[in-house]
């Protein structure tokens, strides 16, 4: 039955609420709402209408919501160009957000046939392992996982752990410069660590982005596997 009363609907009051908290800055782009239970409870309602109220916000794409992890205020994909020069600082601060990198774990270890192919060395060799937590103000965007081969590129382990940034460490050993020389892109599902540190639902969407990267003379120095948060990041082709 259609309200002729003249009344707002509850629902669309708590609805408004929220969108003036979120344009007021009370809660910020990937900021978590407060749960239905205590939504519930400041607007004196019961879930059921909070959870009308919220379902409105998600259909107008201010609010996205996680299986098993509550509503989350909808941040602006960061545009991130894949091309010849990936560059992360360059590319975050270019799109206007501020980059950070944080280490999860620097080893040595031995490379897999697959990575061995992809950094032209035997299977067995020795790598260096960096793996790492990628932001963008604040919110993980990504985790990765860039190899290096031991052999061609002593001392970079030890360059890692002085810097978060790889082409700081490259160039601590030697590589002044490099430049992409394959990209293959592919869909993946979350796993549960990956959702861990993502902040997101085991099984949510990825991209995972896997590339070599090569110095001057074509050789490789990386081979780089990065898994982008899909809702985080839209990654364009830069020619």
């Amino acid at each position: 039955m259609r309200d002729t009363s003249g009344k707002t609907p509850i629902w669309q009051a708590i609805a408004h609420a929220l969108r003036s908290d979120v344009a007021e800055g009370r809660y910020a782009p990937g900021d978590k709402l407060p749960t239905e239970a205590a939504l519930a409870e400041r607007f004196g309602v019961n879930r059921h209408t909070v959870r009308h109220g919220i379902s409105a916000l998600v259909e107008e794409g201010l609010v996205r919501t996680r299986r098993g992890s509550g509503a989350f205020v909808a941040a602006t994909p960061t545009d991130y160009p894949i091309g010849r020069r990936v560059r992360f600082h360059e590319n975050l601060i270019a799109a206007g957000r501020r980059p950070e990198k944080r280490v999860l774990q620097v080893e040595e270890r031995l490379a897999t046939e697959g990575e061995a192919r992809a950094l032209k060395i035997a299977a067995g060799d020795p790598v260096c392992s960096y793996h790492g937590l990628s932001l963008a103000d604040g919110q993980p965007i990504a985790v990765f996982e860039s190899l290096f081969p031991g052999a061609r590129l002593a001392g970079m382990t030890r360059a890692l752990a002085e810097t978060s940034s790889v082409t700081e460490a490259l160039r601590a050993v030697g590589v002044s410069d490099y430049t992409r020389a394959s990209t293959r892109l592919t869909a993946v599902r979350a796993s549960a660590t990956q959702a861990l540190h993502l902040q997101l639902s085991e099984g949510d969407p990825l991209l995972r982005s896997s590339g070599v990267n090569v110095d001057g003379e074509g050789v490789p120095v990386e081979y780089g596997r990065t898994w982008f948060a899909g809702d985080r990041v839209t990654l364009t082709i830069d020619g």
